[in-house]
C-alpha cells in the first residue's frame, strides 16, 4: 500500500489543492495528516489563500482516504466541521513489518520520545523542517509543511512506498529520501 502523508496545512486553500492533487497523480491509497489542518495559529503569518472552509470542503470530501491526528492548532469546534476523526494526539500504523508512531509532534518529538521500540518509526510534522534519518534506536521522519515551511525548505509532503519514505515538493522533485528496511 502506497501511503502519503503531509502536515501543517494551516488552512491554506492553494496548497490543500495542490497537496490533494498530488496525492492523486501519486496513486497514494491513504493520506496521513499529521496535524494544523484548519488554523495558521498566532506565530505563523497567513499562508497563501487562507480560506479554512474551503480546506474543509476539500478534506471532506477525501475523508474515506484520510487518517489524521491532532495538531496545537486544532480544537474541538474542528471535529464538529471535519468528517473524519483529528482529535486523537496520535496513530499506530504498521506498514510492512514496520511500526509507524505518528503524531503531530508537539508533544512527542525526538526531545520528547513516545514509547518506541528498537526499529520503531517516529513521525511528526510541527516544526515545518522536513527530515528522514535514523536516531539510536529508531527513525525520525517529518515531511514537512505543505503551506508555511521553514529553514528554507520548499513547501512538501511525502510518499512511502516499497520501504522507502521520500519527501518531495509540488512539482514531484524528490528533496530528501529514506530507505527504512535493511
Amino acid at each position: 500500500m502506497k501511503y502519503m502523508f503531509a502536515s501543517d496545512i494551516h488552512g491554506s486553500a492553494y496548497y490543500c489543492k495542490k497537496m490533494l492533487d498530488a496525492f492523486e497523480k501519486e496513486g497514494a491509497e491513504r493520506l496521513v495528516l499529521l496535524g494544523d489542518l484548519l488554523y495558521h495559529g498566532p506565530r505563523n503569518d497567513l499562508p497563501r489563500d487562507y480560506a479554512p472552509k474551503q480546506v474543509i470542503s476539500m478534506l471532506n470530501a477525501m475523508k474515506d482516504r484520510i487518517y489524521a491526528v491532532r495538531g496545537n492548532c486544532e480544537a474541538e469546534v474542528d471535529q464538529m466541521v471535519l468528517d473524519f476523526p483529528v482529535m486523537a494526539d496520535y496513530c499506530i500504523l504498521s506498514v510492512d513489518g514496520k511500526t509507524f508512531y505518528a503524531t503531530h509532534g508537539h508533544v512527542y518529538n525526538q526531545d520528547h520520545l513516545p514509547p518506541l521500540m528498537q526499529g520503531d518509526i517516529l513521525i511528526h510534522g510541527h516544526t515545518h523542517v522536513l527530515k528522514a534519518q535514523p536516531m539510536e534506536g529508531y527513525i525520525l521522519l517529518n515531511p514537512g509543511s505543505v503551506s508555511i515551511p521553514k529553514e528554507g525548505n520548499p513547501p512538501t509532503y511525502a510518499v512511502l512506498e516499497n520501504g522507502e519514505f521520500s519527501i518531495r515538493d509540488f512539482e514531484g522533485n524528490t528533496v530528501k529520501s529514506l530507505k527504512l528496511s535493511e
